[in-house]
């Protein structure tokens, strides 16, 4: 008795957080409706100079055509190095693109910042133009500050 009393207890939490689980992941997905995440996902050396890695999800209405934003890159010491443009093409409601970039020239280890500046460019089906603006959720894993 006091054993199926033990296995009851463990399935009745088992079941407790698995509805939590499913709950809270439905309520996250609900939150990235309508949102377009940018994430600078990694810095990293190339032959050409530093290679940018983003992560980007299409939240929004429809399918984005194009997206374009004028990056700023700031050294470590708070000072503009360089302005630059990133285009992301054929981005589909709904899903996630890796995208990477070679920036000529630039140390990775001296950025500090990287700042979206505008957007360049921002079209699809279902999509305002200033929807890549208003929805843009930014994020950085790769130690650089990152942001509008």
């Amino acid at each position: 008795m006091k054993n199926l009393t033990k296995a009851t207890i463990m399935v009745g939490a088992g079941l407790y957080i698995a509805a939590t689980a499913s709950a809270f992941a439905q309520s996250e997905a609900a939150q990235k409706e309508g949102v377009l995440s940018l994430e600078l996902n990694a810095a990293q050396p190339s032959e050409k100079g530093c290679r940018l890695t983003f992560v980007v999800n299409n939240g929004l209405a429809g399918t984005l055509k194009a997206a374009s934003f004028e990056l700023v890159l700031f050294d470590k010491a708070g000072v503009v190095d360089r302005i630059t443009a990133v285009g992301f093409k054929e981005l589909t409601g709904g899903k996630t693109k890796v995208s990477r970039f070679d920036l000529a020239d630039v140390d990775c280890a001296n950025i500090g910042r990287v700042l979206i500046n505008s957007v360049t460019e921002c079209n699809g089906d279902g999509v305002a133009p200033d929807d890549c603006s208003r929805q843009l959720r930014t994020t950085s894993r790769a130690g650089i500050e990152f942001g509008t």
